[in-house]
């Protein structure tokens, strides 16, 4: 029909722009909490690109539902407002009329929310936890860039180098800042470079050096002079990424059952769901008077958003302490805002139906 591929590609004009927005402010906040980090030094400012990357996978399944909620109400509230809905009651249609294109548009965008939420996205957060231990296991060495002073994982050493000559394996202008037994040592060279021992120990060779060595606040400091001076490069261990029910795949979290698995379960089960109820009670909600305000029913669209996802991390934090079967809290939530979906509908088709028989 014509008026369904006209709402089809108004819902995707709308969805379109709403996720631009949604998914730059997104992108705008988890950079500035990763930039944060990287300035404090408790992340690594190379890493901040790929996390960034991994922070973003893991959000798109509530940013696209969130699109699909508001495309769908902007749209028919757009309806009511240029009096479109009124040709449309006028010609004998019903508000339910609006239900299979809604699902049409819906349904390919939950398959896709639902892909998300119970396979990217942890995949995404196992990623992320990987690249954080693998930037935190590196050695100090490694850590280097030049033109920036950078602090030893151990926080006992601060490093400089103003530049790289040649190779990477050359530098020239290192400086060393490190303390040691209570004393500060200070040691400053032209030029440095790795050497692997055949046992496979690493060196840090500085040449053509001084190191200053004393007690802040004492005048007893040593300068020594050194043509070559090796420091042994400690490798970390990898500790390994911390198991949580976030990251963990869906088929683990079906094979081990406990109750934290179950509520994170239920969580990524829940974000589809939650879509396709929040899409159909977008039809409902749109309702707009012209000769009223035009942002009750967003207001209250958004009370609904708002409630609806607390009531899901409510439900996961029950299943989770054990305090909820997972069976009940499953679809419980669901149930009680298709309820309210179909007292909505009601309400409005018999408004409608008293309207009609009045005019």
């Amino acid at each position: 029909m014509i008026f369904q591929r006209a709402a089809l590609r108004e819902f995707a004009n709308t969805a379109i722009a709403v996720f631009v927005a949604l998914f730059a402010i997104m992108l705008t906040t988890q950079l500035i909490r990763l930039l944060a980090q990287a300035a404090g030094g408790t992340l690594a400012s190379e890493a901040v690109i790929a996390l960034l990357g991994f922070s973003a996978i893991n959000y798109l399944p509530v940013l696209l539902s969130l699109t699909l909620f508001i495309a769908v109400l902007l749209s028919l509230s757009r309806s009511y407002r240029d009096s479109e809905m009124l040709v449309w009651f006028s010609c004998g249609q019903s508000l339910t009329a609006w239900v299979r294109p809604v699902l049409t548009f819906a349904l390919p965008m939950v398959a896709t929310i639902s892909i998300l939420a119970l396979f990217l996205s942890p995949w995404a957060l196992s990623k992320s936890a990987e690249y954080r231990q693998k930037m935190d296991s590196r050695d100090d060495v490694t850590r280097v860039a030049p033109g920036a002073f950078k602090e030893s994982a151990g926080a006992d050493r601060v490093f400089f180098v103003e530049a790289v000559s040649g190779n990477d394996a050359l530098v020239r202008n290192v400086f060393i800042s490190s303390v040691q037994h209570g004393r500060l040592g200070v040691m400053a060279a032209a030029h440095g470079h790795q050497e692997n021992m055949p046992n496979g120990d690493r060196f840090l060779v500085l040449e053509n050096g001084r190191r200053y060595e004393g007690t802040p606040g004492q005048a007893d400091y040593r300068v020594m002079q050194f043509d070559r001076y090796a420091v042994r490069i400690e490798t970390r261990e990898a500790k390994g990424i911390a198991v949580t029910p976030k990251n963990l795949s869906l088929l683990q979290l079906m094979i081990d059952p406990t109750a934290p698995n179950l509520g994170e379960l239920l969580w990524r089960l829940g974000i589809p769901l939650a879509a396709l109820n929040l899409a159909l009670l977008a039809i409902p909600l749109s309702f707009v008077n012209p000769r009223a305000g035009r942002t009750n029913n967003l207001i209250f669209a958004v009370l609904i958003y708002m409630v609806y996802s607390n009531l899901i991390s409510i439900s996961q934090a029950w299943v989770a302490q054990g305090r909820l079967g997972f069976e009940i809290g499953v679809w419980l939530v669901h149930v009680v805002m298709f309820v309210l979906l179909l007292l909505l509908f009601s309400r409005r088709l018999v408004v409608f139906s008293w309207a009609r028989l009045w005019r």
